[in-house]
């Protein structure tokens, strides 16, 4: 039961923390439980992942994946840019507190745990950006063999 708790609470303050991400940028008011959607689905695969013993990096670049191909489906649908939902729905996947920790500790001159996880928050950082590279590259492959065919 406390499973259960735990993901619920996991999915409610992903959605949150995407939606209020869209509001701060200025997101349409009407794309914006869109965006928390997709914010949350990438944080819940993130998670899951994390949970089957996958490396946080392979877990990001899936869940990045995810996420841009929502937001593909939510920018055909809404006919909004994709950049309103992809934007919001990775923030969740952002590496602010390695990167939080690893500055706090060049700051305690612990610079060996300082390297190690500022190198984790780049490799993850990298992650999202090759999911969300590899979603726009097939996306733009099916485009092209729809339009052939």
């Amino acid at each position: 039961m406390a499973v259960i708790g735990f993901y619920i609470q996991q999915l409610v303050t992903s959605f949150i923390a995407s939606a209020a991400f869209g509001m701060i940028f200025n997101a349409p008011r009407k794309a914006l439980l869109q965006c928390g959607f997709a914010g949350m689905v990438g944080w819940l695969l993130y998670i899951l992942l994390q949970d089957m013993a996958v490396k946080p990096v392979t877990a990001t670049v899936v869940a990045a994946f995810c996420v841009t191909i929502i937001s593909h489906f939510f920018a055909k649908k809404y006919k909004t840019p994709i950049i309103v939902f992809s934007v919001s729905g990775i923030i969740p996947l952002v590496p602010g507190g390695v990167a939080y920790n690893a500055l706090r500790h060049v700051a305690e001159n612990q610079f060996d745990q300082a390297v190690q996880l500022g190198a984790q928050a780049f490799m993850i950082s990298g992650a999202i950006a090759l999911g969300l590279l590899l979603s726009e590259v097939i996306n733009q492959v099916i485009r092209k063999w729809s339009v052939m065919r």
